[in-house]
């Protein structure tokens, strides 16, 4: 199985920032975001590809510790990582300053398989998935 690892640039921008020059609390799920789209691209399943492939993965539970700030302009590495693929899409994510390589925050999300067609929640992931992260499924 390949690594189940992408890691991307990010500045803050200044729209995404409050009065005291902090990235709002809101704006780090949209870096989150960002990062697990580049994961799942790594694997020819981002979302338009996980719709055409009858599947929906809506977020059910999504948890952050906001270790320190993020500020404008400041020069952050976000990490995604798929930690569990059976029964739900665990990715497990930490920003970092790059220059310090702190870690600044943490988070996961859950996604659940839904069959587009019927709405039915899955519990066990489809193999589709399975077959995109290299996955053994015999």
């Amino acid at each position: 199985m390949s690594d189940l690892f992408c890691e991307i640039a990010l500045e803050p921008a200044f729209h995404d920032c409050d009065p005291m020059n902090v990235v709002w609390h809101g704006h780090y799920f949209k870096y989150l975001e960002i990062a697990r789209c580049a994961l799942l691209r790594r694997f020819d399943y981002d979302y338009p590809q996980m719709q055409a492939s009858g599947w929906l993965w809506p977020v059910v539970d999504a948890r952050i510790k906001y270790v320190r700030p993020l500020h404008f302009g400041q020069k952050l590495r976000v990490g995604a990582r798929i930690v569990e693929w059976e029964n739900r899409l665990r990715i497990d994510y930490e920003i970092r300053d790059e220059a310090s390589d702190e870690r600044l925050t943490r988070a996961h999300t859950i996604q659940v398989a839904v069959d587009a067609a019927t709405g039915e929640l899955q519990y066990v992931c489809p193999q589709v998935l399975w077959q995109r992260l290299g996955v053994d499924v015999a």
